[in-house]
């Protein structure tokens, strides 16, 4: 452990330990486990009174109630951990607020110091009375010159207080659009509220890596976590090139649907291309693995088209998601697919079946959970 400006680095660095080992046990369905670990991990944060690393538990904690079905207390800790970030905005806030006053009162003194000069140098002045003529001309340069001085630190504290201003504008609508789609962010701020939507044709996208768990019990949390970011943070990528929206991570599984909160006639087209740079990008780091000798994932991705509810939970803390059928039959279709393939539903194929640059593979009809026989494809860029 080391300590570095009363910061213990150390025990910051234990409190997060315990919330990736939380996220381990969530995925093995060991939720007790899961709640244990962010208890102490609570305990390690409150006691360092560290708003930022408080924000990050209570966000764990509504992972683990959520993936156990707990939904009304998993909102309960989203709520938590938004107002936990905005006291730590806040926080930061008034400290930048604070260092501009302490700069303007720095300044204030600068100037009341040379106008008591120039005080004592009309005083000389007045006392010599045969070069009196000479220093009028020089005191009203000197006045120029301060005053010039002065309106510039003036304009430039105006200035600087602007853009901290803006700064901590930016901040808050940069963590806005990072729950919700910009329309639905700007909707909120307009009316205070953003009504759920029917949207008549999505493309629902679901992912899921291949013996995750089996992969948890071989490499280190660590290991185990950083792999699983450097995956979605490249998904979030694609998704953005394509102006698909991401929905959420469920676990190890990843979630986007196209064609909102803003219908289009592309959306699955849309879907598909980067449901394959997804297959692509995960066989490439498969790839260099088995060539250094260390465990990999492998995807199966399922893909539907249908109707959705789209809208965000609760009235005062925010999530976009989505509602109906079609997120069930996009799962089963990923649930019914096969390692390294994208599987799609008759529905979906019937929007793209003329488009060039896809090749397909009728798969006939499969039995999916909860849904029956179902026609579904293989497909991939041709």
């Amino acid at each position: 452990m080391c300590i570095k400006n009363g910061t213990i680095l150390g025990e910051n660095a234990d409190t997060h330990f315990l919330i990736n080992l939380s996220q381990v046990d969530i995925r093995r369905g060991n939720f007790l486990a899961a709640h244990a670990l962010l208890d102490s991990a609570k305990v390690l944060a409150t006691s360092l009174n560290n708003l930022e690393i408080i924000g990050d538990v209570q966000r764990a904690v509504s992972e683990v109630f959520e993936n156990s079905g707990e939904y009304r207390p998993a909102l309960s800790s989203l709520k938590e951990f938004i107002e936990t970030r905005e006291q730590f905005l806040d926080k930061e806030k008034v400290r930048a607020i604070s260092d501009m006053q302490e700069k303007y009162e720095s300044e204030k003194k600068a100037r009341e110091i040379q106008e008591l000069k120039i005080v004592n140098l009309d005083a000389e002045l007045r006392n010599e009375k045969v070069t009196k003529s000479r220093n009028r001309f020089m005191v009203a340069g000197i006045g120029i010159v301060l005053f010039a001085i002065g309106l510039y630190s003036r304009l430039r504290y105006v200035r600087r207080s602007r853009q901290a201003i803006q700064k901590e504008k930016d901040i808050s609508e940069g963590l806005l659009l990072n729950i919700l789609p910009a329309e639905v962010a700007d909707e909120l701020k307009q009316k205070g509220a953003a009504e759920a939507q029917l949207i008549e044709q999505v493309t629902v996208l679901f992912t899921d890596f291949k013996g995750f768990t089996a992969m948890a019990e071989i490499l280190s949390p660590k290991e185990l976590v950083n792999d699983l970011n450097v995956c979605f943070s490249e998904f979030d990528l694609i998704m953005e090139k394509y102006g698909i929206e991401k929905i959420k991570t469920i676990g190890d599984a990843y979630m986007a649907a196209g064609g909102l909160p803003t219908p289009n006639t592309t959306h699955a087209e849309d879907v598909i291309k980067a449901a394959i740079e997804l297959r692509d990008f995960v066989e490439e780091g498969k790839a260099r693995k088995v060539e250094q000798g260390l465990p990999f994932f492998e995807i199966r991705i399922g893909v539907h088209t249908g109707p959705v509810v789209a809208g965000i939970v609760g009235v005062k803390k925010f999530q976009y998601d989505i509602w109906g059928d079609t997120v069930n039959t996009a799962s089963r279709m990923e649930s019914s697919g096969e390692v390294g393939k994208i599987n799609i539903s008759e529905t979906s194929y019937q929007l793209v079946k003329d488009k060039a640059n896809f090749i397909f593979e009728q798969r006939g009809k499969i039995k999916a959970k909860g849904k029956g026989e179902m026609e579904m494809y293989f497909v991939d860029h041709s």
